[in-house]
């Protein structure tokens, strides 16, 4: 059943010449972002970043993706860009987001129809905790509609590791 091993008849069992990392690329493969991805969690360009770290800690998230009235990605703040401007003694609770937020088209995100495995070189590639995941509209915008995480990655390598 995994392809690592084969039968014939008068023959028996021998070894079908995959190893076992063809095996979990082929499953990486199988398995797309509309499977494991989990909740956005949105804010708005005028938010305070004050408010914005709130919400980062409310949530227990490690990035914010920043919408319009839409739903569509306009850019993505990050717990570094928070860092960054509180290191700065900036007044927080006036300053809104979209000020220090990584805008379009510098963002990197992915779709509901990619793979696994391509999520995973993305996000080594890229060095980032998370990616938004849109769909294209029409009008050729992104709205966002998930999210995927290191975390999903490790979620999902544990429940391959244990069977389910």
């Amino acid at each position: 059943m995994s392809g690592a091993i084969d039968a014939r008849p008068r023959v028996g069992y021998f070894y079908a010449g995959r190893n076992t990392s063809d095996l979990l690329g082929d499953i990486l493969r199988g398995i797309t972002v509309g499977d494991i991805k989990s909740r956005p969690i949105m804010i708005r360009e005028h938010t305070s970043v004050y408010d914005a770290i709130v919400t980062l800690f409310l949530e227990d998230v490690g990035t914010l993706f920043v919408v319009d009235e839409s739903g569509l990605l306009q850019g993505v703040v990050s717990r570094k860009d928070f860092i960054k401007i509180a290191l700065g003694g900036a007044n927080l609770n006036k300053i809104p987001v979209g000020v220090i937020m990584t805008r379009l088209p510098s963002l990197h995100m992915i779709t509901e129809e990619e793979t696994m495995l391509d999520v995973a070189r993305r996000i080594m590639e890229y060095e980032v905790d998370s990616l938004p995941v849109v769909r294209l509209t029409e009008e050729k915008n992104f709205k966002v509609v998930g999210r995927v995480t290191k975390t999903n990655l490790a979620r999902l390598l544990v429940e391959l590791a244990e069977g389910r």
